[in-house]
C-alpha cells in the first residue's frame, strides 16, 4: 500500500520523503498550505492533534514527528534501499546520538533563524534581528564542533551516509536561500562544507527538490 505524506513543500516533511526514497518506498504526496493555515483545520488535527507536519498515513497506521518517521522506516525496510542505521549496535548508537545532536542542538537555532528570516516576512509578522544574530551564533558554534568531528570520518555517524546525515538536509538547504543568505556557516568550514557537498548531492535529496519544491519565500 502506499505511504501517504502530508506537507512535503516544508523542510521537516522533506526528511521523510528523502528517507523513503533512499530506502525505495513508494510514496503519495499530499499537499497542505501552511499559510493558509490546513494544518490547524479539524480534519487535520485528528490525524496530528499538535498540528504540526508531517504526517504519514500507512494502510490504518498513522504516525507523525519527522525523526520518528524516519526511524520506522529505517528499521522495517532495514533490508531494502540504503541502510541508513549502521550494521552494528555500536554504529547505530552513534547515529541515534547524531540524530539527537540534530534534534535537540541544532534544530532549535536553525529553526528560528529560518522562521525568523524567510516565514515571519511572509507572514507579516516583525522580524526579530536578536534572534537571527543569536542563533546565527548558535549554529556557528555547532558548526565548529561538526567540523572537528568531519575532520575525522566522512559522516556524523563515521563513514556511511545514514539518517544523521540525512537530517540536516532540510533546514541546512534554507541557509543557501537569498533571504537567509548564511551559507558562510557552512563554507567556512572546510569539512563541513565538503561534507554538505556530498549530502546534498545525493540522488534522493536531487529528487526531493526536482518533485517537492520548497515554497516560494
Amino acid at each position: 500500500m502506499t505511504v501517504k505524506v502530508y506537507g512535503t513543500a516544508y523542510g521537516s516533511p522533506k526528511r521523510v520523503v528523502a528517507c523513503l526514497v533512499e530506502k525505495g518506498i513508494e510514496f503519495e504526496a499530499v499537499p497542505i498550505d501552511l499559510f493558509k493555515g490546513e494544518h490547524k483545520t479539524p480534519d487535520f488535527l485528528k490525524k496530528q492533534p499538535f498540528g504540526f507536519l508531517p504526517v504519514v498515513e500507512d494502510g490504518d497506521f498513522t504516525l507523525f514527528e519527522s525523526r520518528a518517521i524516519m526511524r520506522y522506516y529505517a528499521e522495517k525496510y532495514k533490508n531494502q534501499g540504503t541502510d541508513l542505521l549502521g550494521k552494528t549496535l555500536e554504529e547505530r548508537g552513534l547515529v541515534e546520538q547524531w540524530l539527537d545532536v540534530e534534534a535537540t542542538s541544532y534544530h532549535p537555532p536553525i529553526y528560528d533563524l529560518v522562521v525568523q528570516s524567510l516565514f515571519a516576512p511572509k507572514m507579516g509578522i516583525p522580524q526579530d534581528p536578536k534572534v537571527i544574530q543569536e542563533s546565527e551564533a548558535k549554529l556557528a558554534k555547532i558548526f565548529d564542533i561538526y567540523e572537528e568531528r568531519l575532520a575525522k570520518s566522512k559522516y556524523l555517524a563515521g563513514d556511511f551516509f545514514s539518517l544523521a546525515d540525512l537530517s540536516h538536509l532540510p533546514f541546512t538547504h534554507y541557509l543557501f536561500f537569498k533571504g537567509v543568505g548564511k551559507e558562510h556557516l557552512i563554507r567556512d568550514r572546510k569539512h563541513v562544507s565538503a561534507w554538505w557537498d556530498d549530502i546534498s548531492s545525493r540522488p534522493s535529496w536531487k529528487f526531493v527538490l526536482e518533485h517537492h519544491p520548497y515554497p516560494s519565500f
